[in-house]
């Protein structure tokens, strides 16, 4: 007889976890009784995934591991220790086959670095026959806070006023100007091939949006071309979402051309599109985006603009 799994929990228990490991800067931008309704609300959807057997079949035909059904694929509630149970999944970087690792979404206790042994073996029980490659953590202490995990991807934040007044000084010919169609997207395209030759760590740290994800952004007012004085240099844009129990503009596109980079003009995006938001959109939220710790380029840039780092993924190699 298989060994009885321990209940589910609530979206609200599991909340009241993922609240207590955030970073304390949170605290400081909206109140820990708000967000936690937030947070539930974002751990209903990893409650649905145990036992969503539609989404799952959808995964088993797209990956088709052979001699795996779909209930290979469903998230699992799994205990780890004695006093500790994970909320873990199945994932795959971009969708891609060949690229499995291990999810960690909640816990039914704050997470210590005495228990990644225990996590990581409770990773290859559940989802060994994918052969994951890590199992991936929240974390809202510092990237290289805890020893033996690697760099992810990080959450880059701030409210939009304190990133508004950042920089008192813009450069007055780097300006915004709200995006009325995807006429650049080519030359965006081209823009990112230049990068990703010139660093080739870039390819699988950041890429470009989707030409529908651009039309989502523009429809929705929240796509800005960047011009130098009347030359179109790249895009910033955001859309709205709830990250970290935040309401926040996540910024799907900061970008500049290669001949407008090196001019010191990155961090001033971060500002304009700060001011843009708070004049066009929804003033109470906050910028967020993640952007991969090794990122040499975009990461120190969005601190120098404003940005903390408030937390993020760390990976713990299986």
């Amino acid at each position: 007889m298989p060994p009885l799994l321990p209940p589910l929990p609530t979206a609200l228990e599991l909340a009241a976890v993922t609240l207590a490991m955030q970073h304390p800067v949170l605290n400081d931008w909206r109140p820990a009784a708000e967000r936690l309704p937030l947070l539930a609300a974002e751990h209903q959807g990893d409650l649905e995934l145990a036992s969503d057997t539609k989404m799952a079949a959808f995964r088993a035909d797209h990956f088709a591991f052979p001699g795996l059904g779909a209930g290979a694929y469903l998230d699992r509630w799994f205990p780890v220790s004695a006093d500790l149970t994970a909320w873990l999944s199945v994932r795959f970087e971009g969708r891609v086959r060949t690229l499995p690792f291990v999810n960690l979404s909640a816990t039914s206790r704050p997470w210590t670095p005495a228990d990644l042994p225990a996590l990581g073996r409770a990773a290859l029980e559940v989802y060994g026959v994918f052969a994951p490659r890590y199992l991936r953590l929240l974390s809202g202490q510092a990237a290289d806070s805890i020893p033996g995990l690697e760099h992810d991807r990080r959450f880059l934040a701030a409210p939009l006023p304190k990133l508004a007044a950042a920089r008192t000084h813009v450069p007055p010919e780097l300006t915004l100007r709200r995006t009325r169609d995807d006429r650049h997207h080519a030359r965006a395209e081209a823009a990112y091939a230049a990068l990703a030759a010139q660093h080739p760590a870039h390819v699988g740290q950041a890429g470009l949006l989707s030409a529908e994800d651009l039309a989502e952004c523009v429809q929705a007012g929240l796509m800005y071309d960047v011009l130098i004085g009347e030359t179109w240099a790249g895009y910033a844009g955001v859309l709205p979402e709830e990250q970290l129990g935040l309401e926040v503009y996540t910024v799907q596109e900061l970008l500049l051309t290669p001949e407008a980079r090196g001019r010191g003009y990155g961090p001033h995006l971060t500002t304009l599109l700060a001011r843009a938001l708070l004049a066009d959109a929804e003033p109470g939220r906050a910028l967020f985006g993640t952007i991969h710790a090794d990122n040499a380029g975009a990461y120190p840039a969005a601190l120098r603009a404003g940005r903390l780092d408030v937390g993020g993924w760390v990976q713990l190699k299986l």
